[in-house]
């Protein structure tokens, strides 16, 4: 079963709730066709069949319910994992979803994590490469993290959008188009180093964007970690084989293929990154794995079965009813 994992949707009402508690940063994920109205969802249902894709799996990062108000992040999660909720309802056989979470507030997380997973059928949480300027990697989030494994749920990662909080990214236009992979590596980096992977091994790590720069560098990390974090409790490459990362690659073959090489095929979930990649975008970023030249058996495992399996979901279990 064709399964997208790097898939968003954002009602109106939740970016305008977003932007009244105060992000300003909503404009960039709105006119996009995103939307929950019929006539948005008719064309997104459309373009998924146009591929073959069965099922996305929803997540709202990187419009995520994270303030330093724990009352409005309260709010926006529980709004945003309402809808979601309500969208799966209608839709049981095209969507699924991860759920957002009152981040950085830990304790109202494991309260929205419980209800989201256990009320919602939510099928794990989504979290940003940082949240407010914060590692993921931090200790606070361990207790996250252990309900996670204990429930053997995923923890989606997404970039934060903010540059890797840097200023020579986000300061000359590059938050998205490198600032992106560069939270992505930092953050599977993170995880590594702290030893997360290999402490919570119930918990299903997802990274985006094919792990950011991880395939290129991991050699190297190998070689430098010796030295440079000596306390690093097993050899990243190891680590990184603890974790699954989405095709989101742009469509472009060679990070595809050192993906495959350095990762290995059973540990790439199929990814789209709708809307942003939309109209002939969001059908390249499919197509564009049969075209790498992999073994057959390789582009089975990425495109029809390793979402599916990682996830335990079938044409059986999402012929249920969703959760009311």
């Amino acid at each position: 079963m064709r399964i997208d994992v790097h898939a968003h949707a954002w009602s109106e009402a939740y970016l305008d709730l977003l932007a009244r508690l105060g992000n300003d940063r909503t404009a960039v994920h709105r006119g996009l066709g995103a939307g929950m109205t019929e006539a948005e969802l008719t064309a997104r249902f459309a373009l998924m069949d146009s591929v073959g894709i069965r099922l996305q799996v929803l997540s709202a990062t990187p419009a995520s319910p994270h303030f330093a108000d724990e009352t409005a992040a309260v709010e926006a999660a529980r709004f945003v994992n309402d809808e979601y909720a309500a969208l799966v309802r209608r839709h049981p056989s095209r969507f699924r979803a991860f759920a957002s979470l009152p981040l950085p507030h830990i304790d109202a997380a494991l309260v929205e994590l419980k209800r989201a997973v256990e009320e919602l059928g939510m099928l794990g949480a989504c979290i940003t490469t940082s949240v407010l300027g914060r590692s993921i990697a931090d200790p606070l989030f361990d207790p996250l993290y252990a309900e996670l494994d204990r429930l053997g749920g995923v923890l989606y990662v997404h970039p934060a959008g903010c540059g890797a909080c840097s200023p020579l990214i986000a300061d000359h236009h590059l938050t998205w188009s490198i600032g992106a992979p560069i939270e992505d590596t930092v953050a599977a980096m993170h995880l590594i180093l702290a030893g997360i992977p290999k402490r919570y091994p119930g918990m299903k790590i997802i990274l985006s964007h094919l792990g950011g720069a991880l395939p290129m560098v991991l050699q190297r990390v190998d070689h430098q970690i010796v030295w440079e974090a000596p306390e690093t409790p097993e050899l990243p490459s190891l680590a990184a084989r603890r974790m699954w990362y989405d095709t989101v690659g742009h469509n472009h073959v060679p990070a595809l293929c050192a993906a495959v090489d350095t990762l290995g095929a059973d540990r790439l979930l199929l990814g789209t990154d709708f809307p942003y990649q939309a109209g002939e975008l969001f059908r390249a970023a499919v197509d564009y794995v049969p075209r790498a030249g992999l073994m057959e058996k390789e582009i089975v495992a990425i495109l029809d079965r390793n979402a599916a399996e990682l996830l335990g979901l079938s044409e059986t279990s999402i012929a249920k009813p969703a959760p009311e």
